[in-house]
């Protein structure tokens, strides 16, 4: 369980340096905008759910 917390922590935390470099909310996979409802779900998200998506289908 602390692993998985110190993960957590340490998304929040890149999600922060993503704040200051104004790339916050922008998908790494696409390139657009993460929507508002997945931010606030996974505030640490770095890629949409359709990023997601092409990312597994790549694998």
């Amino acid at each position: 369980m602390a692993a998985r917390q110190t993960k957590f922590i340490k998304g929040l935390q890149e999600a922060l340096v993503r704040i200051e470099n104004k790339t916050y909310g922008i998908c790494r996979v696409t390139g657009q905008l993460i929507p508002k409802e997945r931010l606030r779900a996974v505030p640490h998200a770095t890629t949409s759910i359709e990023g997601k998506l092409k990312e597994q289908s790549m694998r």
